[in-house]
């Protein structure tokens, strides 16, 4: 979706009285740990609704090597799950827009990010909306799935 598919589709659901959970991130190189919190933010809401990073703002954040994954092959394997409703990319270096255009019920981020480091928390408080940290799963990590990769290939 584009941002303003993506603000249409959220105001015609809210006024459906449906709830929006959203997060976002890079979804690079797919794994349990992604799909296990994707479920746990859907739950959160009626519709989940994920930001997915551009290529250009995953080279920014990450580095020139990232992603491994071409923006159009991680939007279809995101739509592909059932927990997602809606994925819409965003090229900044964080999603405060796209909070910012979709006003989300829910906002909802990995417990290793600080609560008062969640872009976008502001937005969603101020519309008496609630951020939620959910754990994250030990032992999968893109990062180190690319690092036993390389290390495979050294061997």
């Amino acid at each position: 979706m584009t941002m303003e598919q993506a603000a249409a589709f959220a105001v015609r659901s809210r006024d459906a009285g449906k709830t929006i959970a959203f997060t976002n991130g890079v979804f690079d190189l797919l794994h349990p740990g992604h799909l296990r919190y994707l479920q746990q933010a859907r739950e959160l809401g009626d519709l989940l609704v994920v930001a997915l990073n551009s290529d250009r703002s995953v080279r920014a954040n990450k580095g020139e090597s990232r992603p491994i994954t071409p923006e159009l092959e991680r939007i279809e394997i995101l739509e592909a799950l059932t927990c997602v409703d809606a994925v819409v990319v965003f090229d900044e270096d964080t999603p405060h827009a796209v909070i910012s255009a979709l006003q989300p019920d829910v906002l909802v981020k990995g417990a290793d990010w600080a609560e008062d480091a969640i872009v976008g928390r502001d937005i969603v408080e101020a519309r008496g909306g609630r951020v939620v940290r959910v754990p994250v799963e030990r032992g999968y990590s893109t990062t180190q799935i690319i690092q036993r990769i390389q290390n495979k290939g050294r061997g």
